[in-house]
């Protein structure tokens, strides 16, 4: 064990040396000098970093520098693993290095025609062996997706479908919504799954852009559009994202039956797009009755629970321990979708990470700030009160008094949810808003709310109202 331990550690040691002298003193010692090695087996060196916000920055900035001095020291079957320092008591977590293994396909057969060649009927074309990059990002899988109401749906018919592609009543899966909702990841780990599960089958990402242009170029070149043709009816499982530009009627004639044969073929088809088959323009009518086959699921707008779990969930994978009430201002000031906050979290880490600053309520403020601008001042406690008021016509003195009156009561517990679901206020600020209600009060107030809305209609409807007088459709 210990002749293991001096292993890699001299082997680090090497390859430290290498990259000062390459990247300098300064730089070496913010980025390489906190880097620890901890295990080195059949030409696998793992470090462990401090979070992985401070790996990607690393990757980004000195890849070919780490690549070229692990093939200098170890040789050129090396590789590198990164372990994220746990957060408390949480296990380590390794992702591998960008030089690692992604998922890829088997090599396939292709027919082929030559260039200038005039194939009669009985002529074959000739074969050529390719190997076709699945284009799947490994970050993109289910273990990163966060589940809500917004993508349950979706998430549980994907998960159908990597158990039995093409099998399955979701065929194709399109999936629509606005952007930043999650469809891109959601499409690609319904490809990672199954490549980990069939790893025999031919994966394939391509945006609708891609397919049109690449239909193009292959027009302009005799006997190309063949080979194109047969490229991609040797797909197994076909992801289309952004559909909605796959706009022309060549290119939608070929992609007209490149769908007819791989479904026929029980070949599965995922598409995404930032509208409904419904509401797809310029395509044709052929084209878009098969859109509507299978199963459409629009993704949502995250509520606020929903957020914050994203919040843990990403904080926890970049390895660093964020205070739960900045997370729940950060879900409560972002609302529209998961790439903005992902945003917001990550510069707010990139805040912390490279000018020392700890993370705050007042930093979190300042780099969201500049994300969603005025939005901040459309809806506020003092207005969830108004309107709350307004709508069951009681005073705010009524609100905020101790009166258990049926409606009074029923109304400071929606100003309380309100507060909670639309905003992310804190308990705390909640309660002293509300009359000096302690936290218990107020965690049960959004409870009777959940509950009330599930079993009374009348009820619900209120809530509803509310909620569309705060934040008017559009918004």
């Amino acid at each position: 064990m210990h002749q293991q331990e001096e292993k890699y550690v001299e082997i680090w040691d090497e390859c430290l040396k290498v990259i000062e002298n390459v990247i300098g003193h300064q730089m070496f010692d913010r980025w390489f000098k906190p880097l620890v090695p901890v295990a080195f087996q059949n030409s696998t060196l793992t470090i462990e970093v401090p979070s992985d916000f401070y790996r990607k920055y690393i990757e980004d900035v000195y890849l070919n520098v780490l690549k070229s001095t692990l093939k200098r020291v170890i040789g050129p079957e090396a590789r590198l693993v990164y372990r994220v320092s746990p957060v408390k008591v949480q296990p380590p977590m390794t992702y591998p290095a960008a030089n690692a293994a992604v998922p890829v396909n088997k090599t396939i057969t292709v027919n082929t025609c030559p260039a200038g060649a005039n194939p009669g009927p009985f002529v074959y074309p000739g074969l050529k062996r390719v190997q076709i990059n699945p284009r799947l990002n490994p970050v993109y899988c289910f273990g990163n997706l966060v589940k809500g109401k917004c993508n349950v749906m979706g998430i549980t018919a994907g998960e159908s479908i990597s158990l039995a592609p093409g099998n399955t009543p979701f065929n194709p899966l399109f999936l629509f919504g606005g952007p930043g909702l999650g469809k891109t990841h959601l499409a690609q780990a319904i490809g990672i799954s199954i490549k980990e599960k069939f790893p025999d089958l031919v994966v394939l990402y391509v945006t609708g852009n891609e397919f049109k242009t690449q239909y193009m170029d292959a027009v302009n070149i005799q006997n190309k559009l063949t080979d194109f043709l047969a490229f991609y009816m040797k797909i197994d499982v076909l992801i289309v994202d952004d559909i909605q530009d796959l706009i022309g009627p060549g290119s939608q004639n070929a992609f007209f039956n490149v769908f007819n044969h791989l479904h026929e073929n029980g070949k599965q088809l995922i598409f995404t797009s930032d509208r409904s088959p419904a509401d797809l323009r310029n395509f044709e009518e052929r084209l878009l009755s098969r859109l509507k086959w299978g199963l459409s699921v629009k993704l949502e707008k995250p509520s606020y629970a929903t957020r914050l779990e994203m919040l843990k969930s990403r904080s926890f994978r970049e390895g660093v321990a964020i205070n739960d009430e900045v997370l729940e201002y950060l879900a409560g000031r972002i609302k529209s979708n998961f790439r903005e906050l992902e945003g917001a979290l990550i510069s707010l880490i990139a805040h912390a990470t490279l000018i020392h600053k700890e993370v705050t309520v007042d930093l979190a403020a300042s780099v969201t700030g500049e994300i969603v601008g005025e939005e901040k001042n459309d809806v506020t406690i003092s207005k969830v009160q108004k309107t709350v008021c307004d709508y069951f016509n009681i005073t705010k003195e009524a609100l905020v008094s101790k009166s258990r009156k049926r409606q009074i009561v029923q109304a400071r517990q929606i100003a309380m949810y309100m507060s909670r679901n639309l905003l992310g206020c804190s308990l705390s600020t909640i309660g002293s808003e509300l009359g000096g209600k302690d936290h218990a009060t107020v965690l049960h107030a959004c409870s009777t709310v959940s509950d009330l809305m599930a079993t009374d209609k009348s009820f619900k409807q209120y809530v509803s109202d509310i909620e569309k007088l705060l934040v008017p459709a559009g918004k």
